[in-house]
């Protein structure tokens, strides 16, 4: 896991990927980086969190029962009716930012350029940058999540309803370390969705997407889950911390923040990215994230993902050999499986905590840890501030060191 991606230290390891291209879908302002039937009934987006919880207290090994799409009408136009029920609480948001350029010293600072240009320096330049995406409304008193990309760094927000209304929105939080984001706008009564359990989709069940790709409002496209618990490593996106649900519905730019529905008409995802140039390949935030994360940016305004300060790669044996042939004899690499610290960012909790470049990490808090995505997830459920024990494998010996995770700095485009 690479929980910074902003920071090199003198001893830091190269290795070399091939990243992909993930494309963020907020359409004119696209970034380039680098399931689906609940078990329990529908439950509306503000009370069922807290049954999500006692779920997984009550029920450490669920039993999955794949949805019988046709069985209660038996009828295979079923999408329509989703879109008949579901649809009027999809929204279409429309974003601006102002773009400064930035003046170089030069013109201010050298006398040739001041007295060519005398009293006309060049002033500052603005351009105003504009996007589109979606969003779907969660509390019927104007409460809205869509993508953090969609209105990161937005000096205006906009908000479309399907039938024609129009509302300014405010943004009440963004967390780009998931890429959620929550909007609220000034109106009652609102239709709101239904929402499924993301913990128990499997591979094949029927999904629809609804949102406003390319400008073009209200579009509905349909496929099935192509899989879960896609890594942020997985598809490219190392700087977020998200198991990705895949799909195979045609998503596009300006579908960023929109809904991934079941056959029930419950949304068990938030459409977020797609790896360009390759098709039927759409990655979605799952549900009960984009709650947690919801809830937490509606009652305090941001999110706080513990932080270690290390950058790691699993050990692989073909890793290995190429970390062998970088570092040669300043490292001893005895271990054949576990995570290897490539890097430590200086003053970070891992720092202070006393781990080095070369440990390999071999549980955390007494469970054993093979891949850098398990030490994210570990990490992600640790306290900030509380000790988190962290088992180690240097130069042959096991060493157990205490890290106190602290707040990740978070770096925002722009």
């Amino acid at each position: 896991m690479k929980i910074t991606n902003h920071h090199s230290a003198p001893k830091k390891i190269e290795t070399r990927g091939l990243p992909h291209r993930l494309w963020m879908l907020s359409y004119g302002i696209a970034v380039m980086f680098l399931g689906s039937c609940s078990l329990l009934p529908a439950k509306t987006f503000d009370t069922q969190q807290g049954d999500i919880q006692a779920q997984k207290t009550t029920e450490s090994n669920p039993v999955i029962v794949p949805p019988q799409i046709f069985s209660s009408s038996g009828d295979p136009n079923f999408v329509v009716k989703v879109v008949q029920q579901v649809g009027p609480a999809v929204v279409r948001i429309d974003s601006s930012r102002t773009i400064t350029s930035r003046v170089p010293d030069e013109f201010n600072n050298d006398p040739f350029f001041r007295r060519f240009f005398g009293e006309g320096t060049p002033q500052p330049r603005q351009r105003v940058e504009r996007g589109s995406g979606s969003g779907f409304i969660i509390n019927s008193s104007g409460q809205i999540v869509t993508n953090a990309h969609v209105v990161d760094g937005a000096d205006r927000v906009t908000v479309i309803l399907k039938d024609g209304r129009t509302f300014d929105g405010k943004v009440l939080g963004e967390d780009p370390v998931t890429d959620v984001a929550t909007i609220k706008i000034n109106a009652n009564n609102l239709p709101t969705l239904a929402v499924g359990n993301s913990d128990v989709l499997q591979p094949g069940e029927a999904v629809i997407a609804i949102g406003n790709p390319l400008g073009l409002n209200n579009t509905v496209t349909s496929g099935i889950i192509s899989a879960t618990g896609r890594s942020s490593s997985d598809i490219g996106a190392s700087d977020k911390r998200v198991d990705y649900i895949q799909t195979d519905a045609a998503i596009n730019p300006g579908n960023s923040g929109g809904p991934l529905l079941n056959a029930r008409g419950q949304v068990i995802a938030m459409n977020t990215a797609i790896i360009r140039g390759a098709q039927g390949l759409g990655f979605a935030i799952p549900i009960n994230t984009v709650q947690r994360i919801a809830q937490e940016l509606i009652s305090k305004g941001k999110v706080d993902h513990p932080y270690l300060g290390v950058q790691m790669v699993t050990l692989t044996p073909e890793n290995k050999e190429r970390i062998k042939k970088v570092a040669g004899d300043r490292l001893n690499i005895t271990a054949d499986d576990g995570v290897l610290v490539l890097d430590i960012v200086p003053r970070s909790p891992a720092s202070v905590a006393g781990l080095r470049v070369g440990d390999v990490i071999k549980s955390i808090n007494s469970q054993p840890v093979t891949k850098i995505e398990e030490v994210q997830k570990l990490v992600e459920k640790s306290k900030i501030g509380t000790n988190l024990p962290i088992e180690v494998e240097r130069n042959g010996q096991t060493v157990q060191v205490g890290v106190q995770p602290a707040p990740l700095p978070v770096r925002r485009e722009g």
